[in-house]
């Protein structure tokens, strides 16, 4: 009688590994995931903003397509000041939001005479400013006094610059934030200091 040969063993895998990702690490990394985004969405809505700059009513202070970093909350804490730079969606229904320098503040009487801008009977001094400033709208008429929690925006590049000489003073509700930082293209790098 003849036996078969016993059929070879078949291989275990050793008993000792672990499954190289299990589930538990997949739902480690799932809620990292989810409170990066959760952090993300509420720094997004209350302290910071990241903006891209789209007109070239700023320059050569910002440049078209340049990114900023925008501060949500300084005006929660005050109010703005003469020279900083804000971003804020216009009641002109603009689709997108204004990149602007604060100009006039409430209170302040403006008048553009001469090509200049003055403020209380003074020459405006911000340096980056550059162009004639002229009217643009006739609804717009001077000398202007800013009403009570509104301001009066106006773009460096005075001659490319859609702003409260068209659509007049803004109010402070309607900012977004302060431009603190411009981050990109990184070689322009600059933190602006008000």
């Amino acid at each position: 009688m003849t036996l078969d040969p016993a059929p070879p063993p078949v291989p275990q895998p050793p008993t000792d590994l672990k499954p190289s990702l299990s589930w538990r690490a997949v739902l480690e990394i799932v809620q990292a995931l989810a409170l990066a985004v959760v952090i993300s969405v509420v720094l997004n809505l209350f302290v910071v903003q990241v903006t891209e700059v789209r007109q070239r009513s700023m320059e050569p202070t910002l440049l078209q397509n340049d990114r900023v970093l925008v501060s949500k909350v300084d005006y929660r804490l005050g109010k703005p000041a003469v020279g900083e730079i804000v971003v804020f969606q216009p009641t002109n229904e603009a689709p997108i939001p204004y990149v602007k320098r604060v100009a006039a503040v409430e209170g302040d009487t403006v008048e553009i005479r001469d090509g200049r801008l003055l403020v209380n009977g003074a020459p405006s001094t911000v340096a980056e400013a550059h162009g004639i400033t002229t009217p643009q709208s006739p609804q717009v008429t001077y000398p202007l006094t800013i009403p009570p929690g509104h301001f009066f925006a106006l773009g460096d590049n005075r001659q490319a610059s859609s702003d409260s000489r068209s659509f007049g003073p803004q109010p402070y509700e309607k900012i977004i934030g302060k431009v603190i930082l411009r981050f990109w293209p990184v070689d322009r790098l600059r933190f602006f200091e008000w």
